[in-house]
């Protein structure tokens, strides 16, 4: 995605969406011509639902546990709402009412995620996330419903359940994490920040 300002109207939910890095190439994206921040969503999203030669790190129970349960407790610690998320094999999904500053809550989830998942790779001084994420403020409650339900049925249009509450790393679902195990991770890095 282009590097566009991001807006964030105090008080509004935010549709998020990140991607592993190397999910989407360069090239391959934006695609040619003029389109709409929505069109050229749909068309990433697409593309990203349907690539199987990209990183597909997400597809691990244990990294997808590990970002489940980090998305939990940044709501348990009060730096947003949690309406919905999704973590598919290679991109997330989250519909939030952020507490803090959007800028520095994705650095801090991203951030973590991504050291604790390459160390679970034994990957060292290789990126994790794509450093752009696309970001949508909701205008109205319908359009929070419209997200919500694409949030969670992301993983049927991608043919991979075939009802959302099958899915297992889904809002849509009893999600099973380790909510604890995110809790020390977090500790820790904001206690390593504060030094």
């Amino acid at each position: 995605m282009s590097r566009l300002p991001h807006v964030y109207p105090e008080g509004h939910w935010i549709f998020l969406t990140w991607h592993l890095h190397g999910a989407i190439h360069p090239s391959q994206f934006p695609p040619p011509g003029k389109l709409l921040s929505g069109e050229a969503f749909v068309l990433m999203d697409r593309k990203l639902d349907t690539d199987s030669t990209g990183p597909r790190f997400l597809l691990q129970d244990e990294i997808s546990s590990l970002i489940a349960a980090s998305l939990l407790f940044g709501e348990q610690l009060g730096r947003y709402e949690l309406a919905s998320f999704v973590i598919m094999p290679n991109h997330v999904h989250a519909l939030l009412l952020p507490k803090m500053n959007v800028s520095e809550l994705m650095k801090s989830l991203k951030g973590y995620t991504a050291r604790e998942a390459n160390r679970l790779l034994s990957r060292t001084g290789t990126p994790f996330w794509q450093k752009e994420s696309y970001d949508h403020w909701v205008r109205d409650q319908a359009e929070w419903r419209r997200i919500k339900w694409y949030i969670e049925n992301n993983p049927v249009k991608a043919g991979l359940v075939s009802r959302p509450e099958d899915y297992r790393w889904s809002s849509a679902s009893n999600v099973d994490t380790n909510v604890d195990a995110a809790r020390v991770g977090a500790c820790a890095t904001n206690s390593a920040k504060s030094r």
